[in-house]
């Protein structure tokens, strides 16, 4: 039921697109980082890969707090901006910057400390333990300048500014990429430093990330704007809005970050050869991803400001336009996929037994990410409504227990080997967008508060 003027049907296809492609564009940018830094660490060996693929699941899970108290701030700061109320929309902001500085020492000394232990029960091997090691603690050391970066970016996202987050994610990862160039191979007079110098380039790059979102949120014409408000507390609606919205994203990460690290030692048992194959593959999955999650962050946008306006109608219109266009996008990359699967895993290894893994692997993937991607989109719909308690009781089904036991079972007791770790991940894929499909449909998640 139409609650108001609805804009005419162009006028909203540019809306999201104005919201989303900044966001596209960043999520690419990044993921390709991922892919050039891969590339860079493959020169060294196939061991290399492995090892740095081996921190990917524990930095995550390190980092899931964050990224929660993230997918809580754009919902509240969509909502608050939406409302028209900027003074609340900043207190929040300031309350979880200060939060997330004294959170990340605390979970940076872990890591650090524990760095060896964590990576042998992911399944390091010989030739890749006391690389995977180092790696995990120069990232995690430094995790700092991307936690507060995350945090203020997510919070641009909220109030529509997604090209301050594009712009600073692109110049961090070209910075990334710059100093993996001087350091993994030592050029230019540095010091060839391999895995290592991967790690302090990351780190570099996100300490440009860090400088660039501080900058962004000390301007006094924007929507965030830290200095606006005194004092380090969000008012009590907030601050419900933040523990509702907050603890249930806590929990899907959680979720989702148990189940990717089942998922990955998994197929670390496979062994050093079919890890880094895989490794490989998930960049490229990570690259298709990224078109779903830049229509994502326009949903979350979109959707907060219209269910702020009191307008749950074009909330709809606008997740359906998001879930249209991310569509046409899959197909697009689908098709590419399935034609140069073989020549794009060419760029990372000339290994044949690696070569033959990855035409298996793009074939899969090919299929998988037409439901990848309509997943993203539809769990950035419920996120932006708050529906974030729905979004965790999918991971918990999907991703904690789906794909590390079907992919177990298809690795193992069947014999696929990492073509049933695939196959396992198809099923996880398929199964969210079942269930966030007819969540969606149904309608409620318009009437949630926040």
């Amino acid at each position: 039921m139409e609650l108001g003027e609805v804009p005419p049907e162009r006028q909203i296809v540019k809306d999201a697109l104005s919201v989303a492609w900044p966001s596209v564009l960043e999520s690419f940018f990044v993921n390709l980082a991922g892919v050039v830094d891969t590339i860079m660490v493959g020169s060294l060996g196939s061991y290399a890969i492995a090892a740095v693929g081996l921190t990917t699941q524990p930095k995550f899970l390190g980092l899931a707090v964050f990224i929660s108290l993230n997918v809580a701030v754009s919902a509240i700061v969509a909502r608050r901006k939406g409302a028209g109320d900027r003074e609340s929309a900043n207190r929040v902001v300031r309350m979880l910057l200060l939060f997330t500085l004294i959170l990340t020492a605390l979970i940076s000394v872990v890591f650090v400390i524990f760095a060896g232990p964590i990576v042998s029960l992911v399944g390091s091997q010989p030739d890749t333990h006391e690389y995977a090691v180092e790696y995990l603690r120069i990232i995690m050391g430094g995790s700092v300048f991307s936690t507060v970066s995350l945090v203020l970016n997510a919070a641009q996202r909220g109030a529509g500014n997604t090209r301050i987050a594009m712009v600073t994610n692109v110049i961090s990862n070209l910075v990334n990429v710059i100093f993996n160039y001087l350091l993994i191979g030592g050029n230019f007079g540095f010091p060839a430093l391999g895995v290592r110098g991967a790690a302090i380039a990351t780190v570099i790059g996100t300490v440009c990330a860090c400088t660039l979102s501080i900058v962004s949120v000390l301007h006094k014409d924007g929507f965030i704007y830290l200095r606006a408000v005194k004092g380090w507390i969000a008012d009590k609606l907030s601050i419900k809005s933040i523990l509702n919205v907050g603890s249930s994203a806590f929990v899907e990460q959680i979720c989702l970050r148990i189940g990717f690290l089942l998922f990955s030692m998994t197929v670390a048992r496979l062994g050093t050869t079919q890890l880094a194959a895989h490794q490989i593959g998930m960049n490229m999955m990570s690259m298709s991803f990224s078109f779903g999650d830049g229509f994502s962050v326009a949903a979350v946008t979109l959707i907060g400001q219209s269910l702020g306006r009191k307008r749950p109608d074009m909330a709809k219109i606008y997740g359906n336009v998001c879930q249209k266009t991310g569509l046409i996008c899959a197909f697009v990359i689908s098709s590419f996929y399935f034609l140069f699967g073989k020549d794009i895993f060419a760029l990372f290894s000339q290994e044949q037994i690696i070569l033959d893994y990855g035409e298996m692997i793009m074939r899969i993937l090919s299929v998988i990410l037409f439901v990848q991607i309509e997943q993203v989109v539809l769990f950035g719909c419920l996120r932006g409504a708050g529906d974030t308690k729905f979004t965790a009781f999918v991971s918990l089904i999907s991703v904690t227990c789906i794909r590390p036991g079907m992919s177990w079972l298809l690795c193992y007791p069947v014999g696929l080997g990492l073509m049933g770790a695939w196959l396992g991940t198809a099923c996880d894929q398929v199964v969210r967008f079942v269930m966030t499909f007819v969540r969606f449909r149904k309608g409620n998640w318009t009437k949630l508060k926040l």
